[in-house]
């Protein structure tokens, strides 16, 4: 009855463990062309969106990346103290993150961050903050 119990156990640990070890891989797939964002996790599509990525006279960086950390209410530093909520930086100062100028969304006119409406951007954040960073990356081409 020992070893039953025993072996029962070592089974559930097991699937707790390798469960853990698979949660939340999130990808972020950022088209610069169409200015959209599609998220899957641990492989499926879950959402689209459009954003606003770098205008004319800055750039969005290409590549494919690690997210490095997150900010719930970042401000700016660089560009007069703006609003960044929910930001997921991936290369140096640019970040996935929410913006208030909801009317230029779907095409570019950012500083070169990727910009979305600040409800998907929560969800974004969400998604990377239980998925964690070494689980979360975002790719954008051209």
């Amino acid at each position: 009855m020992k070893r039953i119990l025993a072996a029962a156990a070592a089974c559930l640990c097991l699937q707790f463990h390798v469960s853990s070890a698979q949660a939340g891989t999130v990808l972020a797939n950022i088209d610069l062309r169409s200015q959209t964002m599609t998220v899957s996790e641990d492989g499926v599509l879950k959402y689209r969106w459009k954003v606003s990525t770098a205008r004319r006279g800055y750039r969005t960086p290409t590549g494919s990346y690690t997210a490095k950390w997150l900010s719930r209410d970042h401000r700016s530093k660089k560009y007069d103290n703006a609003p960044m909520p929910y930001a997921v930086f991936f290369d140096g100062g640019y970040a996935v993150h929410g913006t208030y100028e909801l009317r230029h969304l779907g095409r570019p006119a950012s500083h070169g961050c990727v910009r979305l409406e600040p409800r998907n951007a929560a969800t974004f954040f969400s998604m990377a903050s239980e998925a964690g960073l070494r689980n979360t990356r975002i790719v954008i081409s051209q």
